[in-house]
């Protein structure tokens, strides 16, 4: 048998989306590393001019970005946080207003979702990620949810993955359908940043 033969990129990325969330779920200072995630994401967003940013609500052990952003925002009251509400018919994303103690339901995959609050097109957008790769490439969780609502906002918003150190998989591939990130931060600090961002 020759194991010298590349891993089909389909087969392995599913196999390594497994390993990841297994060892993220699994890291004995994810705590810790999750109080160093924050300060991190505090102060990249001081120098940053949107005032809407899009976020997600935390499962499988990933950093939980909200309560950063609650400080951001209260520096500002025309700044706000949302959260993603998948729309079914075209399997997109939309973002609603979230604030601590707001009402809440669960969507179809039983997460947490604003209820009756108002939509609104984020400027910047905080990805989570299962892993990553060089030049802002992303590996989530396979459903493409985020994909196909990056290729439909218009504008842009600027495109900001979150994640722990170590899920960076240097030999991550793009696939023709990948949105690569303006920016990645980890624990350890801004992994990579777009140079006009």
């Amino acid at each position: 048998m020759n194991f010298n033969l590349p891993i089909e990129p389909a087969r392995d990325k599913a196999t390594l989306r497994r390993q990841l969330q297994a060892e993220r779920q699994s890291l004995v200072d994810r705590h810790q590393r999750s109080v160093h995630l924050q300060e991190v994401l505090r102060v990249w967003l001081v120098g940053r001019r949107e005032s809407t940013i899009g976020a997600y609500w935390p499962i499988k052990g990933e950093f939980d970005a909200l309560p950063a952003l609650y400080r951001w925002s209260e520096a500002d009251s025309t700044r706000r946080i949302g959260l993603p509400v998948i729309d079914r018919d075209s399997k997109q994303l939309r973002f609603h207003v979230w604030f601590p103690g707001c009402p809440m339901e669960e969507d179809a995959f039983g997460i947490p979702k604003p209820k009756g609050t108002e939509r609104f097109a984020p400027q910047m957008l905080l990805v989570p990620c299962v892993g990553y790769g060089p030049g802002g490439l992303r590996l989530g969780y396979g459903g493409g949810f985020y994909d196909r609502t990056l290729a439909s906002l218009e504008p842009m918003p600027v495109t900001v993955g979150v994640g722990f150190a170590h899920g960076f998989v240097p030999w991550l591939e793009g696939e023709p359908h990948d949105v690569p990130l303006d920016a990645m931060l980890t624990e350890e600090g801004v992994h990579w940043q777009r140079q006009d961002l």
